[in-house]
C-alpha cells in the first residue's frame, strides 16, 4: 500500500474515526521506540552482583531431623 491509498483510505474516514487512526499510529510510534531503547545485557554483565555463601548446598538446620 503506497501513500497515496492510506491518505485516501483515511480521507474517507468520519472525524472520530480518524481521530482513533491518529491515536494508534501515536500508540505504534511509541511502540517502535520501546524496541530500538531495549538492549540485549550482555555475558558477565551481572559480575560481582551475585553471592552465594559458601555453605550454599550444605544441610539445613530445620531439615536435620528428617535426614
Amino acid at each position: 500500500m503506497n501513500q497515496i491509498q492510506l491518505y485516501t483510505k483515511i480521507n474517507s474516514l468520519p472525524n472520530d474515526l480518524k481521530s482513533e487512526v491518529n491515536d494508534f499510529i501515536d500508540f505504534l510510534m511509541t511502540k517502535k521506540k520501546k524496541e530500538i531503547k531495549k538492549k540485549k545485557p550482555k555475558f558477565g554483565c551481572a559480575k560481582g552482583q551475585i553471592y552465594i555463601a559458601p555453605d550454599f548446598d550444605g544441610p539445613l538446620d530445620d531439615f536435620k531431623e528428617y535426614m
